[in-house]
Order: C-alpha cells, then sequence, then structure tokens
C-alpha cells in the first residue's frame, strides 16, 4: 500500500510542476538542435548515379582522399539534386567534397590525363587551378547547430 501511495505523490508533484510552469507563462526548456551540416547539392546534369560527399577538416586529404575525411555520405540523386547532411559535428573548420557517381562505382572516374570524368563540387563553391580546389578555399567555420550549405557541381 504504501508503494502505492509514493507513486501518487511523484504523480502528483510532477503534475504541480508543470501547472506552476504554464501559471507563469514559461515552457520546459528546448532540447538542443542536434549539429548538422545540411549540403544542398545542385547542377547536376542527370539523375544517374549517386553523390559521395566528404566533409574534411583538414588540408591533408582535401578533397582527393574521401578515406581520410571525418565523414562521408552517400546520397541519391532526384531531379538533378542531391543532399548529405552529416550529423553530430564538432564545432571547428571544415571543408566539404561532392562527386557526381554517375556509374555508381564508388569512385571519381579520370581520364588519361588525371582530369575528372564526372561531375565534381567543394564548399563555397572553390574551384582548382590546374588541380582540385584547395583547403583554405572551401573552408569555413562551424559553430554548431545546423549549417545550409550549397554546392553546385562542376563537369570539366
Amino acid at each position: 500500500m504504501m508503494r502505492m501511495f509514493a507513486g501518487w505523490k511523484a504523480v502528483g508533484l510532477a503534475a504541480a510542476l508543470l501547472a506552476t510552469c504554464g501559471a507563469f507563462g514559461q515552457s520546459p526548456a528546448p532540447l538542443p538542435a542536434e549539429n548538422v551540416i545540411h549540403v544542398e547539392i545542385g547542377g547536376l546534369r542527370n539523375d544517374k548515379g549517386q553523390m559521395l560527399c566528404a566533409l574534411f577538416s583538414s588540408a591533408d586529404a582535401f578533397p582527393t582522399k574521401a578515406d581520410k575525411a571525418v565523414a562521408r555520405l552517400t546520397a541519391k540523386i532526384a531531379e538533378r539534386q542531391a543532399v548529405c547532411d552529416f550529423t553530430g559535428v564538432a564545432i571547428g573548420t571544415y571543408a566539404v567534397s561532392v562527386v557526381h557517381d554517375e556509374n555508381s562505382n564508388g569512385k571519381l572516374d579520370r581520364n588519361f590525363i588525371g582530369m575528372p570524368r564526372e561531375g565534381v563540387g567543394a564548399s563555397n563553391d572553390a574551384k582548382g587551378h590546374m588541380g582540385p580546389p584547395k583547403f583554405s578555399a572551401a573552408s569555413f567555420q562551424y559553430h554548431g547547430g545546423r549549417l545550409d550549405l550549397k554546392i553546385h557541381v562542376n563537369y570539366l
């Protein structure tokens, strides 16, 4: 009998707290927003294949070595657009690279002199000169919460 009384006491206390918050015009504190970098990718020439997205935190491997990225995603393409959401991202400096993997082989295809045969892009719409873009041109500061980026794919 005492257990039942203790349970009802807890329910009553919770109801009193909710009523008090309502009486003073206060609402419970909102849950913190998830840290996410939301990347919208446009400029695709068709809906074939998939998008490969990579999030880098340093210039060491950007943008050519996706296996060294802090996060990698694959996204579906619809209406010549794609979206990649990097979640759980820590505050810091980052750059994003994207590849329109038209044949879905999981890598950027190149011609005999090393030029991309598939579409590529980077954050800040950074472009390279006689090679891929530099991390410094594509990098951005991430302060937490939600950050929306847009990247336009280029075909060389």
